[in-house]
């Protein structure tokens, strides 16, 4: 079984990725932590992630390996464990502005996919439904207003003690919503057959579950 599940940065898509993996005992994918340890590294080379010519150089330099441990995705960049170093609202901004890059795309294309012809996943990301996994049974497109989406993330970073305030967020949400829907390369937009479930007004339990019905909807239809 392929699910794609794409949508704007902060509609909650990793976090109702694990539940749904967790629920239906399958292999999440967190394709944004991919893109993000790419920003990582390029930050850690003093590289501006809109260069596309100096980010396709460094390229053959990036180690990445995706492990799952304890029922967790883990990604190593070089070695080392990146954790919640991808995290922040730079960080966010380097992984939009580096997708960006065909190169960046080409680079974890096949790292994305043969992972999807191996096992049972649920892939979270921008165009997994329209891009990656084009053939998924199921595809969702989560979605918030970008008011509710900032005040969730501004919780999440609090959580993991990272300071940032609302306006702040906000304002990097909304620049980043539009490099991502009007990127030349896969830009964010929904596949024509995906459904849409806006969780702007939905608790988190309450988003799982629609998501699980909708599964069990595409899933049945398709024994059929």
């Amino acid at each position: 079984m392929k699910i794609a599940l794409d949508g704007p940065s902060g509609a909650g898509k990793s976090s109702l990725a694990r539940a749904i993996a967790d629920k239906l005992q399958i292999v999440y994918v967190d394709t944004g932590a991919l893109y993000r340890s790419i920003g990582l590294f390029m930050r850690s080379r003093d590289i501006d992630p809109k260069d596309a010519q100096a980010v396709e150089a460094c390229l053959p330099e990036v180690d990445l390996r995706l492990a799952h441990e304890n029922g967790e995705q883990h990604i190593y960049l070089c070695g080392k464990d990146v954790g919640d170093s991808i995290r922040t609202p730079e960080m966010s901004m380097y992984a939009s502005a580096v997708s960006a890059i065909p190169a960046v795309r080409a680079f974890l294309l096949d790292t994305q996919r043969s992972i999807a012809q191996k096992t049972s996943v649920i892939m979270d990301g921008r165009d997994i439904g329209t891009v990656i996994l084009p053939d998924a049974e199921v595809k969702i497109f989560l979605t918030a207003s970008v008011e509710a989406r900032a005040r969730r993330r501004v919780l999440e970073l609090a959580e993991k003690g990272i300071a940032a305030t609302y306006e702040e967020v906000l304002a990097d949400m909304i620049e980043r919503d539009k490099n991502d829907s009007t990127r030349k390369t896969a830009p964010a937009i929904p596949a024509e057959d995906a459904v849409f479930l806006d969780n702007s007004d939905l608790t988190f339990a309450e988003t799982v579950e629609r998501a699980l019905a909708i599964v069990v909807e595409k899933t049945t239809k398709i024994r059929r």
